[in-house]
């Protein structure tokens, strides 16, 4: 079977980078009145370009995104599991070469979790882990999953690639999405931001969708960690990637994110800075470019940005997270991830979600509605 492995091979970083600065106004309103974008539309739309129609993007995409989804936004919350990792990512807070004090959870710590989660009214959980296969792995997965199912009605996971029958065996125990971002697809600089650990492998962790949809899972979230390098160029690959994905797999369903670099313990600045218009811009440009695909914002963005962008096509959105392993609950000052920007409560922001006409969803969808349709 063929994989994107394949299809990116037959790119090249530079040129395509090239391509998405050299689009001009023409390209761009070439692109705005298709009503069948392609790739090269969505490379004038990224564009430099492009920057003096985003009132005219962002039209077309609150109505796209209205069409598809209604005035619904999706909350969910991430669960860390566990701040082990044996990869050095010169971005991360979890990274092995920084000197903090590690933990996984128990199960009992796990559920003293949960209880808070549910309290805040949640129904979809993240699991996030480090990536530490000895500790955090297929068999800590499942004894997870098998804990917590029956509190959930949604369970997705962000944690290290796992290999196509890891995947089929997680499924039954309750895992419905998988989240794995590529960090960037510029392969030297990869290198550079993974020295050590199997992270460093760029080509399996680029091959890890492909695996999932293999494994006939539900969801997959893709996304590149915005400042590692241009974000309009790793933009692209990431629809490049969506692409391919959606005519290879199309049972399953898709994710887009928009991390961008945040402060961590020790930590680096962006090599790229992206300001909050041009990430409005990529938002819209995905919008514009797929109809179907969901697109979420973190709480890495600061208050002012996500009330702003409810309405220009996000359909999911995160509120009272954590990033440290029991920082709701167990050991609230352990070591984050990184730092968050929007500290507001689950339901303060959900009373800013109705405040503007929108009405926040706890859930994505119900094992027994998707039973009783088959």
């Amino acid at each position: 079977m063929k994989s994107f492995n394949e299809v990116f091979e037959t790119y090249n970083w530079d040129d395509t980078k090239a391509s998405i600065y050299d689009k001009t106004a023409a390209d761009v309103e070439r692109a705005l009145s298709s009503t069948q974008r392609d790739l090269e539309d969505f490379k004038a739309l990224v564009s430099p370009a492009a920057l003096p129609y985003l009132e005219e993007m962002a039209q077309i995409s609150q109505r796209l995104t209205l069409d598809r989804f209604g005035r619904v936004i999706q909350l969910y919350i991430p669960l860390y599991l566990s701040n082990e990792c044996n990869n050095i990512c010169t971005y991360c807070g979890f990274s092995y070469d920084n000197k903090v004090r590690r933990r996984t959870l128990t199960p009992m710590e796990i559920m003293q979790e949960v209880a808070v989660i549910k309290d805040m009214g949640y129904d979809h959980v993240l699991l996030v882990t480090g990536e530490a296969n000895q500790t955090v792995h297929t068999d800590y997965f499942k004894k997870v999953l098998d804990l917590i199912s029956p509190h959930f009605a949604h369970i997705s996971m962000e944690v290290q690639p796992l290999d196509v029958a890891d995947y089929e065996t997680l499924i039954p125990h309750g895992l419905n999405t998988v989240l794995v971002y590529q960090e960037t697809y510029h392969q030297e600089d990869y290198r550079k931001h993974h020295p050590k650990g199997k992270k460093s492998n760029f080509l399996y962790r680029l091959e890890t969708p492909d695996r999932l949809g293999q494994a006939g899972i539900h969801k997959m979230g893709l996304g590149v960690l915005i400042g590692l390098e241009d974000w309009r160029t790793d933009s692209f690959f990431t629809a490049l990637h969506l692409s391919y994905l959606e005519k290879q797999y199309w049972q399953s369903k898709f994710s887009i994110s928009f991390p961008r670099l945040r402060p961590f313990s020790g930590g680096m600045e962006p090599k790229v800075a992206m300001n909050d218009k041009e990430l409005v811009q990529l938002i819209c440009a995905y919008r514009l470019f797929n109809s179907e695909v969901e697109l979420s914002i973190s709480t890495r963005e600061t208050e002012a940005f996500r009330n702003q962008v409810i309405k220009l096509g996000v359909t999911a959105i995160s509120a009272g997270s954590k990033t440290n392993p029991g920082g709701y609950k167990v050991e609230p000052q352990s070591l984050e991830q990184f730092e968050i920007s929007d500290e507001r409560s689950a339901q303060e922001i959900a009373a800013m979600i109705r405040k503007q006409g929108y009405e926040p969803v706890w859930k994505d969808w119900d094992m027994s509605l998707i039973s009783k349709s088959c």
